[in-house]
Parts: structure tokens; sequence; C-alpha cells
């Protein structure tokens, strides 16, 4: 299979409106009502669209991620004004919106996972009060790598079928950009493997299928928007514990802590940096293992414990809509197999292009092209990578 041909559906889904919007005349020469102009500049700009006229945003799911095949779907992203003004500071002194955010899409790959679900993104209170959740249902076909120094090396293939349904509350804690939240995460998973048995690799207490666990978070959030930042910062420090007396077969905890940076590089350029942790401890499923996040290597392809990641992006605004991305990314599994020092870097890194397709909201869409350890492959990101 061609690794372009992701690249060109992208290109036909996302370009064709830019450009031929861009091709018109400046603002003052364009009528007034129109859309999807920006009156600033011109230029094709789906702000008024999506927070004055509730419109919504389609998003083309392309998928090539190594460890699910290629593939694709719809997504339709809502987006809605808050009540109250949620905003920030935006780039030179400009403001961005906040929005609510309402989501729903589905996407099917080559190796018959598929998955659809709903999900939202509300602010409340003058952003006093903050929500995020969703629920999906999903199939998915993935293989499991089994770490250390296990020879000779495994590779399983199997599926999780089920629902996941994950619900987030935050408060803001005085005046400051300091939250606290509280989340429920629920998993209801069968698990069914290609060779039957491949079951006797795993103990019982690791093909659990439901996990129920409710967790605090703290987090700070001063960026200048949510969707593609230019300047601030975002920390959030997690626990999660999963125990039978609120549904989970297994009893075990989940940790993460993770930190994204963005730096202002005079007027053309924006730094960005990303660190990421997350370890487990207990009895926990072997699909829901850590394992490194990062664009270029496969989901699931390196699992244990411990997890970190280390990834840096460099951002260059050609014009005020057209921009170029470059990144490089480490990452790093150890624990229950392997000491910290057993374990290997593995590294990927990648290029792509963005456009700023929602002024006020600070929105970029774009293309991504990343290459890691064994695999290389495309993404269209709507918004930041990292989440």
């Amino acid at each position: 299979m061609s690794i372009r041909s992701p690249l060109i559906i992208a290109c036909l889904v996302l370009l064709p409106f830019v450009v031929a919007a861009q091709a018109q005349p400046p603002a003052s020469d364009a009528p007034k009502a129109s859309m999807f102009r920006d009156p600033e500049d011109g230029r094709f700009d789906m702000s008024r669209w999506l927070l004055d006229h509730r419109g919504f945003l389609p998003v083309p799911i392309i998928i090539t991620d190594p460890a699910l095949g290629n593939g694709g779907g719809l997504a339709l992203a809502f987006f809605q004004r808050p009540h109250g003004g949620a905003t920030a500071p935006g780039s030179e002194g400009a403001t961005v919106t906040r929005p609510n955010l309402y989501g729903a899409g589905g996407a099917r790959t080559s190796n018959g996972s598929e998955f659809y679900g709903v999900g939202a993104s509300l602010h409340f209170d003058d952003d006093r009060w903050r929500y995020r959740g969703g629920v999906a249902k999903a199939s998915l076909n993935l293989a499991y790598h089994t770490p250390g120094r296990r020879l000779p090396p495994l590779e399983i293939d199997y599926n999780v079928d089920g629902i996941v349904s994950f619900q987030q509350g935050f408060r803001r804690l005085g005046t400051r950009d300091l939250y606290l939240g509280l989340a429920w995460i629920y998993m209801d998973m069968d698990i069914g493997f290609d060779v039957a048995s491949d079951r006797g690799n795993f103990t019982p207490r690791e093909l659990a299928s439901k996990s129920s666990g409710l967790g605090l978070s703290l987090e700070y959030d001063s960026r200048d928007n949510t969707f593609s930042p230019s300047s601030g910062w975002l920390g959030m420090i997690e626990g999660n514990a999963y125990l039978p007396g609120i549904g989970s077969d297994n009893a075990f905890q989940s940790y993460r802590g993770h930190a994204y940076g963005y730096w202002p590089l005079g007027k053309a350029f924006v730094l960005g940096g990303r660190v990421d942790a997350r370890w487990a401890n207990g009895d926990i499923p072997f699909y829901r293992l850590p394992y490194i996040d990062l664009r270029g290597i496969g989901s699931a392809r390196y699992q244990d414990t411990r997890a970190a990641v280390l990834e840096t992006e460099l951002r260059w605004n050609m014009t005020s809509r057209w921009a170029l991305v470059g990144f490089v990314g480490a990452g790093r599994t150890w624990g229950r197999h392997n000491s910290f020092s057993e374990g290997s870097d593995e590294v990927a890194k990648g290029a792509g292009f963005r456009y700023l397709i929602a002024r006020k909201l600070g929105m970029h869409v774009g293309v991504d092209y990343a290459w890691g350890p064994e695999d290389e492959t495309f993404y269209i990101q709507v918004g930041s990578p990292w989440r």
C-alpha cells in the first residue's frame, strides 16, 4: 500500500476550499455578508460559521496508523460560543474564544477495526467550570508485542470489542489558571485472540474485561488558546484508582504527568516542548498498559508499566495563514519486564504544514508526515497533536 495516498486524500479534502477562497479579491471588495471570509484579511476562515451560525466543521479521519492499518471516516465538530465569554489573550494582543465543542464521528480501517462515538468539551460560569467527556463503541484489531528481553519476542494478534466512557469535570481554584478535576473512566471490553492458544500467555487478571476507576487531577493552563497555542503552557498531574467496589474486575492504579510549553521566537516562529510520563501499578490488564505515544510510532507498539516521552516541535508562520512544522521526539518503556537502564530509546520525527482555518479560535488544520523505527505514516491534524 502506498503511503502517498493519504496525503493526496487530505489535500483534496482541505485545500480546494482554501485555495478557492484565497483567489477571491480582498475583503474590502467582497460582499460584507460572506460567511467564510475573514473581514480582516479576506481569506478563507470558518470563525463566523462555527461561532455565530452554529455551524459544524467536517473533519476527515484519515488513518494510516501502523497498528490499525489504513482507513478513514468522518467526524463532525459543532462549536458554540459559551455563556459568560470564555476567552484567552491571543498573539499580538488579539483575543481568541474558548468555545464549547460537541463532536461525533466514526471510522473503519483495512484490518477490520472500527469505532464511533460522541463527546464534548464545555465551559461554564466564565470558565470557572469545565467538562470534558465522551462515550465510544470500538472494535480494534491490534498486536501485543511482548516487552523486555524475552527471546524470541512474541507478537500476539488480538481484538478488543466494547464500550469506553470518559467523564471529567474541573473547577477553577480562585482566579488563577489552576483547575482541580474529578474523573470517572469505565471500559467494558471483550478480548479475543486470532490464535486461541495465545490466551495462555496471559494470567486471568491480565485478561480482565471491566475496569472502572475514579481519579483526581490538577491542571494549570495558561495557553493563549486550546487548539493551536503560540504561547503559555499546560501542565497536569493525575491519578486514577480502579477498584472492584466501583465496577472494576481488578484493582490497579494509573498515573500520568505531562507538560506542554509554547514559546514565541520573534514574530515568525513558535517553539513547542512536550514531556509526558505514564505509569501503572497493580493488576492492570495487558491492553491498558502505558505505551509510547509519538507520531510515527504505531499505537501500543512499545508497552510496559512505565512509559515516558520527550518531544519538540517548531512552527514557522510563513504568512498570517500558512505555516510549516518540524518535530522530533523520543520515548522509552520499562517497569515489569525491563529496568530503566535496559530500555531502549525509540525516536520518531517528521514535518508538516498548517493553515489557520479559524482565526477567532486560533485553530490550524493540516497534515503531518512522520517516520519512526519501523514505520512511516501521515496524520490529519486539527489543532495541536498533543493531547
